[in-house]
């Protein structure tokens, strides 16, 4: 069960973390203009008990960060599905160009791949006039789930959700300042890594992401 005694904040699997978090946005519940997005690949089976507890679809969003290649957690720039790229110009300017092309070119291979894996024969993904619930396992540095809600409100959302169990505190303040809301149970002072909070934390299968959107 949920644990905010003695260990603190601590999860079973990323399924029970979904199941705490969906009671956490119970508010969005029987709305048919809500969607829950799963962050690929360990959001998904986070997003998906939220899912069903809301009654709403749940797809997922392909986000691949433009990280700088000496630095990959510091990111000039997000591309999502639908060739929208989202850029930070004051990082990018900064770079070379061949540098930016060069990541530019390998995570677009990388977003294609994805997309073509997880979305097989469903539609483009369209949120407008959608209100998006972006869903992941945790939040560390928060730069995926940031470039996640731009590339959301690209894609026509209008308003932008970002669900998450557990979160870095000074990560958490990044993310209220770029999503219309941020749902998180708990931000422990002493963060070190989302893994810390679950028992069981294993990587997330591409069988194990098709087959919870084919349930979706």
């Amino acid at each position: 069960m949920f644990d905010t005694g003695g260990r603190g904040t601590h999860f079973t699997d990323r399924s029970h973390a979904g199941e705490v978090l969906a009671a956490a946005v119970t508010g969005y519940a029987g709305r048919d203009d809500v969607i829950v997005l799963g962050l690929v690949r360990g959001g998904v089976p986070v997003a998906a008990p939220v899912a069903a507890a809301l009654k709403a679809p749940l797809d997922v969003l392909v986000v691949r960060k433009l990280g700088v290649p000496w630095a990959p957690e510091v990111a000039f720039g997000a591309l999502g599905p639908g060739g929208v790229r989202v850029r930070n110009d004051d990082v990018e300017s900064r770079l070379p160009p061949r540098d930016v092309a060069a990541v530019v070119e390998q995570e677009t291979a990388e977003l294609t791949r994805r997309e073509r894996r997880y979305r097989g024969d469903r539609p483009p993904l369209d949120l407008a006039g959608r209100v998006a619930i972006i869903v992941d396992d945790g939040l560390a540095t928060g730069a995926t789930a940031r470039a996640a809600v731009e590339v959301a409100r690209r894609l026509g959302a209008v308003t932008v959700v970002v669900a998450v169990p557990v979160a870095a505190p000074d990560s958490l303040l990044l993310v209220r300042a770029a999503a219309d809301e941020v749902v998180c149970p708990a931000a422990p002072a002493r963060f070190m890594a989302v893994s810390q909070f679950y028992d069981e934390f294993p990587q997330t299968t591409d069988t194990e992401v098709l087959a919870l959107l084919a349930t979706g």
